[in-house]
């Protein structure tokens, strides 16, 4: 079926409104998206929806609907119409979900990690493989951040090693530990929804029995061998006394999460307890690694 997409530019006190209002006009589905890349932080379970300071509110309507009385309507409620910015755009009919899964290939990360989702061949069988599909939480192998994180992983010895996942998101750093010789990982996260998607995705994967899971109000105290904390910079820097916890006695670390001109003040922070490595980076992120002094 072809569809009409309409976008119109709202901050963040007016987009749940617009919202609303597109709902009200006929939409079948609104969608809100950053339109300056400015990252917020993930709300915790129950706090306020926040939204970004420059929104783009899309809205998304069959293509035989009547636009023109959409604008208008908008218009005539707006209280400011000749400021009132918006664009319509006709969507190619295409089969969507094959669409969204031919945009996602196996992805290898060092020298034996492959990333596969479930419908694509596994590039190598004799490599370590972990079967993730896009899903509920973050973490799929494509944002710079992840890739670092796997490829620093993929580099240890971790055989009969215990592992902290930091914000464990999709599960997708815990897995990969586990599937390279990990004994124990532990993975922590504030959202209850990244808690489940790691659960499910550790048992497509075969590892569930040696992946513990738990919101920050119930983490485990433990010394770990290996952390990986990949976040952002800001959380890594109010929690580091926190994160820091977890690394034992020459322990590894690594932070990610971070942009190019963060990387020094957490260079600096997370020396205090460790020897920091050279700096990794990937497009414009970095990743930050140690080992406990």
């Amino acid at each position: 079926m072809p569809w009409i997409q309409l976008r119109i530019s709202a901050d963040e006190d007016t987009a749940e409104k617009y919202s609303d209002w597109l709902m009200a006009s006929g939409s079948q589905a609104v969608t809100f998206i950053d339109a300056k890349d400015t990252p917020i932080y993930e709300p915790l379970p129950g706090d306020e929806v926040i939204y970004w300071q420059n929104t783009v509110v899309m809205g998304l309507y069959d293509a035989s609907h009547d636009m023109d009385k959409v604008i208008a309507y908008l218009q005539s409620i707006h209280p400011d119409k000749k400021a009132m910015r918006f664009k319509l755009e006709q969507l190619e009919d295409k089969d969507w979900e094959r669409e969204w899964m031919d945009n996602f290939h196996p992805m290898k990360f060092g020298e034996r990690l492959w990333i596969c989702p479930s419908w694509r061949d596994v590039p190598d069988p004799t490599a370590v493989n972990v079967m993730l599909d896009p899903g509920l939480a973050f973490g799929t192998g494509t944002h710079p951040t992840t890739a670092l994180c796997l490829t620093w992983l993929d580099s240890l010895n971790l055989t009969g090693k215990t592992v902290v996942d930091f914000g464990c998101g999709s599960g997708i750093l815990s897995l990969a530990a586990l599937k390279l010789g990990a004994e124990r990982v532990i993975g922590i996260d504030i959202d209850p929804q990244a808690l489940q998607a790691s659960k499910a995705n550790a048992e497509r994967n075969g590892v569930e029995d040696r992946l513990s899971l738990y919101l920050p109000a119930d983490q485990p105290s433990i010394q770990a061998d290996v952390v990986v904390a990949n976040i952002l910079a800001g959380p890594l820097r109010e929690l580091a006394p926190v994160i820091m916890q977890f690394v034992g006695e020459k322990g590894l670390l690594a932070l990610s999460g971070v942009l190019e001109n963060q990387a020094q003040e957490l260079q600096i922070l997370y020396g205090q307890w460790c020897e920091m490595d050279n700096i990794a980076v990937q497009e414009e992120w970095v990743r930050l690694s140690g080992t406990r002094k």
